[in-house]
């Protein structure tokens, strides 16, 4: 069984040392008192010091029952064998150590240690060091308490409904016109913070947060370290922006309804709702009044009420003029062809905006909910990886609008080349703590990263040989009188140098897929084949193509164009309406799906479950197997619903070589991968040494990993002369003649 410390210390891995090694320390001296004691009380104590500290509370309600179960029967065996003289000496002191402990904020005032009911008693306790631990728990705690932001799992999962969106939108985001903001600064500035998530994980650690006006944040940093979590606290205003601030995130998808896209982006604007409410409100409130008093015109009986009647509608002529100012104020006239030009340039076309929102899709109701964002126009724009949701049209579409967007921007995404044409400074979060790099895209701030890293690898290196060089002197000639002075110089100057950390190193992450059969060619053939369902919808018309060993085609459009069709025909998942598909009789292909989650039993484990639909190797040679692809350790034998989506996505890659693949089929492959894993997989696609035929949004895994690049578009799927670059330009130069690249 762990002893009482280490108890303490796995239920409070996050919190400040101090307090954590002083109940450790506490409940040990409990456990060995040979005196009746208040246990309950005493582990009540305890408890009370670690939540205040941050600790989680489930995980001290369980260490509270293990402790109470654990030394109700050690300490009434101990207390039998003791002498009664013994026991009162003994309860005195516990008592005198909890009077203490309870004297400052989460202890109370003063006690004499020395004094106990009058009388003078042996104390095993350090006053002295009890104190100072007293004083230092006091003083992070005070900190603690003016600093920290803590979440419960379920406050960070529980977002808005769509009864309480409009309220929460309000409370969020309060209205400001008529230059109520005027004049105040939009820069936003939160000094000195911790942020914490479910069970007391610490995410950052004493730190600031600062995001000049108009600005555009590019937030990186490995997956699972906290970035999401920290534009949750900035959306909710549980860090401290300024009210005067309005904020929007884009984090879940619209609900679907009857509600058309057009109106779902119009109704992002809660206040422009309501004011249009009001106004359609007082307008028949006026109308009714009218009606009401041509009824008593003439009437001199009626005069009293027509008076009544004149004052009520003054009022409300009133209160509609000033709807009518705020209305004009937010240009509320230009808001229908602003909300539709957004949808049309994320892919909507003027008839899939009429309509209704439960008609889309989840990916295409994610869009929804970036086009409400946009149409909103808030001062803090907060995206989480927005490019997972749109191909590669609708992120041309977006990093232009972006590029102009007036206010600021925080933005979480892995895609470089987004993060190189939006960004214009990059926050890095890593080991509780944000950098900063100012006036920096992606590729600047990845060479910028890596020169600071070298710089501090060589000022350590340099420090660690000087401290060698001195420590070797000092042992050498500590005890030798003529050099003993030398010696002790030599150790002043030990003392005195800086203690310098070894500087981080990168996460590195390896994918390899297996060695390759040739094959004689044709491979994979398409002639003149098309698709339609059953409906007679048309996805793919005419389509010619080939596929062999040494092919890297990047397959591009519009969402909904074909591009996953096409492969599943490709891959014999599909037959064709018409046309002929020939593969060679020997070819085996390894196909990553979009939705790869969706086919795992995440009950299992990742050894568990390729031996299921892989079956035929040892545990060990599938251990080794996911080892390739950053699955190490335990990670292949814990549940697979535990693991992280790109850790997920990691094992799909595994999953793809069991069967020694000739052809990869890579459907949307860098979703959920971190910056780590895209360069993994891009060295590991151009590394092997079969054919290769990826849809992706990602430009920057285009251009590392492919040669050819094919384009679905109305139905047709036609070889693309240029580069991926050259199709970003032909796309806003379309979208510039239809009217759709606007300025803001």
């Amino acid at each position: 069984m762990p002893s009482i410390a280490d108890q303490v210390r796995k239920a409070a891995p996050a919190i400040d040392t101090v307090v954590s090694e002083y109940c450790a320390g506490y409940m040990n001296h409990i456990s060995t008192t040979s005196s009746a004691v208040d246990l309950q009380a005493e582990v009540e104590f305890v408890r009370d010091l670690l939540l205040n500290a941050g600790a989680s509370p489930r995980a001290v309600a369980t260490l509270c029952e293990g402790l109470l179960s654990e030394l109700a029967p050690l300490i009434a065996q101990q207390s039998q064998s003791s002498t009664a003289a013994k026991k009162l000496d003994q309860a005195l002191v516990i008592g005198s150590q909890r009077d203490i402990a309870s004297s400052v904020g989460l202890f109370g005032g003063n006690v004499d240690i020395d004094s106990v009911g009058g009388r003078k008693i042996d104390s095993r306790v350090d006053k002295k060091k009890l104190e100072k631990a007293e004083r230092k728990i006091q003083a992070k705690l005070e900190k603690r308490a003016m600093k920290t932001v803590e979440y419960e799992a379920s406050k960070l999962l529980n977002a808005p409904t769509d009864e309480d969106y409009d309220k929460f939108f309000m409370e969020i985001n309060p209205l400001m016109l008529g230059g109520a903001a005027q004049g105040k600064s939009k820069d936003i500035k939160i000094d000195n913070f911790d942020l914490y998530v479910g069970a007391g994980k610490r995410i950052l650690s004493d730190t600031s947060l600062t995001l000049a006006y108009g600005h555009r944040y590019g937030l990186i940093g490995q997956n699972g370290i906290g970035k999401s979590t920290l534009l949750r606290a900035l959306s909710r205003r549980e860090l401290a922006v300024p009210k005067h601030i309005t904020i929007l995130h884009v984090e879940q998808e619209v609900t679907g309804d009857d509600t058309l896209a057009l109106q779902s982006v119009l109704d992002a604007d809660v206040w422009r709702k309501h004011l249009l409410l009001d106004q359609d409100r007082i307008t028949k409130q006026l109308v009714e009044l009218e009606a009401k008093a041509g009824e008593l015109e003439g009437n001199p009986e009626t005069e009293e009420e027509r008076k009544a009647i004149e004052s009520e509608r003054s009022e409300l002529d009133s209160m509609l003029s000033e709807v009518y100012a705020k209305l004009s104020e937010m240009e509320s006239d230009k808001a229908e062809s602003r909300a539709a030009s957004i949808l049309a340039g994320l892919g909507f076309s003027a008839a899939q905006q009429m309509n209704p929102t439960k008609s889309f899709s989840g990916g295409w109701r994610m869009r929804l909910a970036l086009a409400r964002a946009l149409f909103c126009k808030p001062d803090l724009l907060l995206l989480d990886e927005p490019s997972n949701m749109l191909d590669v049209p609708s992120i041309t579409f977006l990093s232009h609008y972006l590029q102009g967007y007036p206010s600021t921007v925080l933005v979480v995404s892995h895609d470089r080349a987004f993060l190189n044409e939006v960004a214009t400074d990059i926050i890095h979060q890593h080991s509780e703590r944000l950098d900063y790099y100012k006036n920096s895209n992606f590729d600047l701030f990845y060479a910028t990263r890596e020169e600071r890293r070298k710089n501090l690898k060589r000022e350590y290196e340099n420090q660690m040989a000087y401290r060698k060089h001195l420590q070797t002197f000092i042992d050498k000639f500590r005890y030798n009188a003529a050099k003993s002075q030398e010696a002790q110089s030599r150790i002043k100057k030990l003392e005195k140098l800086p203690i310098l950390e070894p500087p981080e190193e990168d996460q590195t992450l390896t994918f390899r897929f297996p060695q390759v059969e040739k094959l004689s060619p044709p491979i994979i053939q398409l002639e003149n084949v098309s698709f339609a369902y059953s409906t007679g919808r048309t996805i793919i018309s005419a389509v010619d193509m080939d596929v062999q060993l040494d092919s890297r085609i990047a397959l591009v459009g519009a969402n909904g164009s074909g591009k996953t069709t096409l492969l599943k025909v490709l891959t014999g998942q599909v037959n064709p309406t018409s046309g002929m598909v020939s593969r060679n009789a020997r070819l085996r292909i390894g196909y990553f799906a979009q939705h790869h989650i969706d086919a795992m039993d995440l009950n299992l484990n990742a050894v568990a479950w390729m031996a299921k639909n892989w079956p035929g190797k040892s545990e060990e040679e599938y251990r080794r197997h996911l080892g390739a692809f950053g699955i190490t350790g335990t990670l292949g034998l814990q549940k697979m619903q535990l693991l992280s989506g790109g850790q997920k996505s990691r094992v799909a890659f595994a999953c793809l070589g069991l069967n020694n693949p000739h052809i990869l089929v890579l459907d949307e492959p860098s979703n959920h991968l971190d910056t780590a894993g895209l360069d993994a997989l891009a060295e590991a696609i151009d590394k092997f040494e079969g054919g290769v035929l990826m849809v992706s949004h990602d430009v920057t895994m285009i251009s590392r990993t492919s040669k050819q690049l094919w384009v679905c578009e109305e139905g047709k799927v036609l070889k693309y002369p240029g580069t991926i670059e050259q199709y970003k330009q032909d796309i806003l130069a379309k979208a510039d003649e239809a009217g759709v690249v606007q300025k803001h």
